[in-house]
């Protein structure tokens, strides 16, 4: 006999601990057996057991060997209803946060300043999938007031399946750009399917954050409670950039209040990222956090693991954007490289990843605007940049590694190196050259 969702919940009170990782097993934690495209799941609940678990949760009869293996007809679908039945039993403010590029930066960025106020959990990284959005709600503990809940989506359905685990109150689309086209079914489905959390907010009378530069937002959250960020005189919260040399710099008003706030210099590169930083401010003035400590905790955010990361090495100056990459974030990243004013400008990209039948094209369009920006040397990684029939790069490899072994007979010194591709490209591997 499976066991249902409030008996799972029973135990997860006694032992709120949750793993899925045999690697990573914590003492009189509950187990999940879940399984992927190419293993079963249920074949580690016996040593998930031996390893310090306190039940294992199966899918699979036959693996029920003592009282310790808890049945379920399906330890996913287990895992998504308990943390969306443990959601509901709390009294806290749930913020989803979705975009094509931007999302964790953006996830940081408010953190940081919701936490001057409220006790807070965010998603850890960017565990924002069917299965890190549950386990990030089962995080959730009575003392959090404000969750800030990362959703990322590579196909149609996606956010539609995490707002119904999560069931935001709040919501937030950093942008809709070029990314995962292969699942989404080209742009449209990409703004389908990111506004699927607009949909939820609508039907359950949420509040949307919508950044008014962006048309698309502003036709698509017709009918929902908004509060708005943008340059116009009408926005709730109204900024205005100052520039980017290299760290973003602006300023911002309530629109209510007589005048802008002192100049913030921020710790992020890149104009693409002004967006991001006055979303984070739009909703701490939401949530009446107080101006100077929404001032500190932007100027206090420094991004990491490869995300926009200048970093000094003694021989070059290098922008890390290595985490991740798709024609919209790079074509981002390449404009506002141009309009740096350094010496010696290189650019190192690598292959964009998920683009379906596009993939040649957009790579096409992306090695040749970066070959057309005035850049000092151009370096374009994949086979796909060869394939597209980009010319005018100094050097195009098929991989990292052939790049690897290039460069290190090739040595670069004295200049500003953007790096920047999908993760697959495992470009970070890169930095120890330069």
């Amino acid at each position: 006999m499976t066991h249902s969702t409030e008996q799972l919940y029973s135990l997860y009170q006694q032992y709120p601990s949750i793993c899925t990782d045999t690697r990573k097993i914590e003492k009189d934690s509950l187990f999940f057996s879940l399984s992927g495209p190419s293993f079963n799941g249920n074949t580690f609940a016996a040593q998930a057991l031996e390893n310090g678990c306190k039940y294992a949760i199966v899918d699979d009869a036959s693996f029920v060997l003592d009282e310790r293996f808890i049945l379920v007809e399906n330890t996913l679908i287990a895992l998504q209803d308990l943390a969306r039945h443990h959601r509901r039993q709390l009294n806290v403010k749930v913020i989803g946060i979705t975009g094509s590029n931007g999302k964790t930066t953006t996830k940081e960025l408010v953190r940081n300043v919701v936490a001057k106020k409220f006790k807070t959990l965010a998603t850890l990284g960017n565990l924002n999938n069917h299965i890190g959005v549950p386990l990030t709600l089962l995080k959730l503990d009575a003392s959090i007031e404000m969750a800030i809940i990362e959703m990322g989506a590579s196909k149609q359905g996606d956010i539609k399946e995490l707002v119904e685990i999560a069931e935001p109150d709040y919501g937030l689309i950093t942008n809709i750009g070029l990314a995962h086209l292969e699942g989404m079914g080209g742009p449209e489905g990409v703004v389908k399917t990111k506004t699927e959390l607009y949909d939820y907010l609508r039907i359950h009378s949420g509040l949307v954050f919508i950044n008014t530069h962006h048309s698309v937002f502003e036709e698509k959250s017709i009918g929902i409670n908004q509060f708005r960020f943008g340059a116009n005189a009408t926005d709730d919260v109204q900024g205005k950039f100052e520039g980017s040399h290299p760290y973003v710099s602006f300023r911002w008003k309530s629109k209510d209040a007589d005048t802008n706030c002192p100049l913030i210099e921020t710790q992020l590169m890149g104009r693409y990222n002004y967006e991001n930083i006055l979303a984070a401010v739009a909703i701490g003035v939401y949530f009446d956090v107080n101006e100077q400590d929404i001032n500190d905790a932007i100027i206090s955010y420094s991004p990491d693991n490869n995300r926009s990361q200048l970093i000094e090495t003694g021989k070059n100056t290098l922008i890390m954007d290595a985490y991740n990459a798709n024609p919209t974030s790079l074509e981002a990243a390449l404009l506002n490289f141009a309009a740096m004013e350094k010496e010696n400008k290189v650019v190192i990209i690598g292959k964009m990843m998920e683009l379906g039948p596009t993939s040649l094209e957009q790579h096409a369009k992306i090695g040749q605007l970066a070959v057309s920006s005035g850049f000092d040397k151009v370096f374009l990684i994949g086979e796909n940049y060869q394939l597209s029939g980009v010319t005018g790069a100094n050097q195009l490899f098929n991989s990292t590694d052939e790049a690897i072994e290039w460069f290190s007979q090739h040595p670069i010194v004295s200049s500003t190196i953007l790096i920047k591709g999908s993760r697959a490209n495992q470009l970070e591997k890169l930095q120890t050259l330069f």
